[in-house]
């Protein structure tokens, strides 16, 4: 396509040019900015510990040796917890608002999922912390270990916190953005396609998962990752829930930390020493990197499903 000679465009179109492109370049300042201060910042920690701090269980504040692998660990166990539960429950929620509800329903239901998503995280912790955890201290923890106690994942005394009821919570957080995604996502697919398809015999599952699911395989994706994205990121309800225990260990019952929590509860601890907060700052490079990078991901399997399906939805 021949480009468009914009040697004669109006004042107002050359301002509103120049200020869009002004937009774009500054978002990516800002990223590169960030980057290169949390770069900066970590070079005493990188040059002290290595890449021995990525796999280093030891956080011992007295003595300044830090590592890793704790927060590491802990956002991966939790994350991975919210999304096994999350996704198939906002999957299911999104098809039942766009497939089966009336009207009234669909209207309540879709309320309901915009406010639990308007709730300020400290809530989610607070509620957490004084309700959730006694209730999993007392029925649910000592259930799976009675139960489930054969498995590493359920061994331990049952104290409420921890990186499952860390999961949980977290799970309940990003439900209403990935519901809501998904939603928008099945209300695009064209009504011709539905109707065709129960033309011809198919019942309401086919059609939700031949024709809905399939039409929107892309958003479903993007919502994952979105949430995904916020649960890694998330810091002041797993914070209350988690138990700040700087310890690797199978059992999801064990307190725990994330990267998020231990920046949020260690940094007015390691402002008077230099490594303590080069540690922190090399952390919040982890997160920033681990975020960009599931963003990334996103957008190039987002571009392989396109072009594989030969640029739909």
């Amino acid at each position: 396509m021949k480009k468009r000679d914009r040697t004669n465009d109006s004042y107002p179109d050359r301002i509103f040019r120049t200020v869009t492109y002004c937009s774009a370049i500054l978002i990516i300042i800002i990223m590169a900015a960030l980057f290169i201060q949390l770069l900066y910042h970590s070079v005493p920690t990188i040059r002290r510990f290595g890449f021995e701090f990525f796999w280093s269980k030891q956080w011992d504040p007295v003595n300044l040796n830090f590592g890793a692998l704790s927060s590491i660990y802990g956002t991966i166990v939790t994350s991975l917890i919210a999304m096994l539960i999350s996704v198939p429950i906002s999957f299911v929620i999104a098809l039942f608002l766009v497939e089966m509800a009336s009207p009234g329903i669909k209207r309540i239901v879709s309320q309901a999922l915009d406010l639990l998503a308007a709730i300020p995280s400290i809530i989610f912790g607070m509620w957490g912390l004084f309700v959730f955890a006694p209730f999993m201290q007392d029925y649910i923890q000592p259930f799976l270990g009675k139960y489930f106690g054969f498995l590493p994942f359920f061994k331990g005394t049952p104290m409420g916190i921890g990186m499952l009821t860390s999961g949980l919570i977290l799970a309940l957080m990003i439900l209403p953005f990935i519901s809501a995604v998904m939603r928008d996502v099945f209300q695009m697919v064209p009504p011709v396609v539905k109707e065709s398809a129960y033309g011809i015999g198919s019942t309401t599952w086919e059609v939700s998962y031949h024709v809905t699911m399939k039409y929107g395989l892309q958003g479903i994706l993007g919502a994952v990752f979105l949430g995904l994205g916020r649960a890694i990121g998330e810091t002041m309800a797993v914070t209350f829930v988690i138990g700040n225990g700087y310890t690797v260990n199978a059992s999801l019952f064990d307190p725990a930390t994330t990267i998020a929590s231990t920046l949020a509860s260690q940094f007015p601890e390691a402002v008077a020493q230099p490594i303590f907060k080069s540690t922190l700052m090399e952390l919040g490079l982890v997160l920033f990197i681990v975020t960009f990078g599931i963003q990334m991901a996103a957008q190039w399997w987002l571009n392989r499903i396109r072009r594989s399906t030969g640029g739909g939805l």
